[in-house]
């Protein structure tokens, strides 16, 4: 495999470079070191996207007929790999990368006139109602009510692990509007504006001692008709196309940098015998067992952009660089944690806080560890648990 960049893409490569030089500001830097999740606070996503928004840069994978950046796929996986090398903070997902393709698939020419422009901008922050007590990975057995009635639908049931609901003026959800058949047949996808009556958020607080995720209760929430995105009963076909964009791949810069700074942490982390624990052969094997974990994430993530770019469907591989990126990332969190030592146990959230004047209880490159650990312990759980995409692999390559 040829990896080596064309002329024109080594232009591309340095003019995002001189962009992201450019645009990050101290506190946008400082934001992005910080995180633990991401979920940016948005005091630190929606700055950071207002600036790639006007540059053009805002939704790289989206066409240009829709306010997109337009790139092909190297050109989005090259941006991808610099946004991640340089530290910028992430931006919210839901709309950009989720919400935003299902719209252009299959919205009416009112909503996507409508949502995709806000979207871009920021004005519109999405959440996604989808998991449920008792239906997440089976999200099939989802049972929130949507009764139509006149030309609404009546709302009854809740929602869980709802991220950033606290923040979203919009939210995205799959409701049941069938009782009988098959489960995934009587399912829809609607679109809900936040401020409706009869909503209530609540907070739970993770392990990590961060507000992220949420439950969202629905007490006869009344929905417009013409807020439903594709089919009455066919949502089941729009969140299998939403989960595509969820479960992508793109992992292995991110990963890689991961590594970087897991690698610092040992320079500057004594072993027991007293020198440098990067010099310690048993944590070096480790070590290097990930790098070439990552690697190998990078080769398959080149594969399946080249036959994206054939103009292919990533097919299982999505599931497979899922499963293997989630793990990666756990197993890296695993090594940063055994670097930080009694370090990792010190709960300091003020100090985490992008510019904080809290002065850190140790050294700095212990003080995301833990959180970034419990954070990132749901990566295998999310957009379809591990265990869910090896049956996915399972049926798809082996056939079984």
């Amino acid at each position: 495999m040829d990896l080596s960049l064309s002329p024109a893409d080594r232009a591309f490569r340095d003019e995002v470079r001189a962009f992201l030089d450019a645009s990050l500001t101290p506190e946008l830097r400082a934001a992005g070191r910080a995180a633990t999740s991401v979920f940016m606070d948005p005091r630190y996503s929606l700055p950071w996207q207002r600036i790639l928004h006007a540059k053009g840069w805002v939704a790289p994978s989206w066409p240009r007929e829709y306010g997109g950046a337009g790139f092909n796929e190297m050109q989005r996986y090259i941006f991808a790999s610099e946004f991640a090398r340089a530290g910028a903070p992430s931006l919210a997902p839901m709309g950009l990368r989720m919400v935003g393709p299902c719209l252009m698939r299959y919205g009416t020419p009112a909503q996507k006139t409508l949502y995709l422009p806000r979207i871009l901008s920021g004005e519109d922050y999405w959440c996604q109602g989808y998991s449920e007590p008792g239906a997440g990975s089976d999200l099939a057995s989802l049972q929130l009510r949507a009764e139509p009635d006149g030309d609404d639908y009546v709302l009854n049931g809740s929602k869980i692990w709802t991220t950033h609901a606290h923040w979203a003026n919009r939210m995205f959800l799959l409701a049941r509007t069938r009782f009988d058949g098959k489960p995934q047949g009587g399912i829809t996808f609607l679109l809900l504006d936040m401020a409706t009556p009869g909503l209530t958020v609540k907070p739970i607080i993770t392990l990590a001692g961060e507000h992220e995720v949420n439950q969202v209760f629905f007490d006869s929430v009344r929905v417009p008709q013409a807020n439903r995105l594709g089919d009455e009963n066919a949502g089941w076909t729009v969140a299998k196309y939403l989960l595509e964009f969820e479960r992508g791949g793109g992992s292995a810069a991110g990963l890689q940098v991961s590594l970087k700074r897991l690698r610092a942490m040992a320079e500057a982390e004594p072993s027991d015998a007293g020198t440098p624990l990067i010099d310690d052969v048993a944590f070096r094997a480790r070590l290097a067992a990930e790098e070439i974990t990552v690697t190998a994430i990078e080769m398959t993530e080149h594969r399946v952009m080249s036959a994206l770019a054939a103009g292919e469907k990533p097919g299982p591989a999505s599931s497979m660089l899922k499963t293997q990126g989630t793990e990666a990332m756990q197993r890296i969190d695993e090594l940063a944690i055994e670097v930080a030592a009694h370090y990792a146990a010190v709960h300091q959230p003020g100090a985490r806080e992008a510019g904080s004047n809290i002065a850190a209880m140790g050294p700095d490159h212990s003080l995301t560890a833990m959180a970034r650990y419990l954070n990132n312990r749901a990566g295998s759980i999310y957009g379809g648990s591990n265990e869910v995409q090896r049956n996915i692999m399972a049926r798809l390559v082996l056939g079984l």
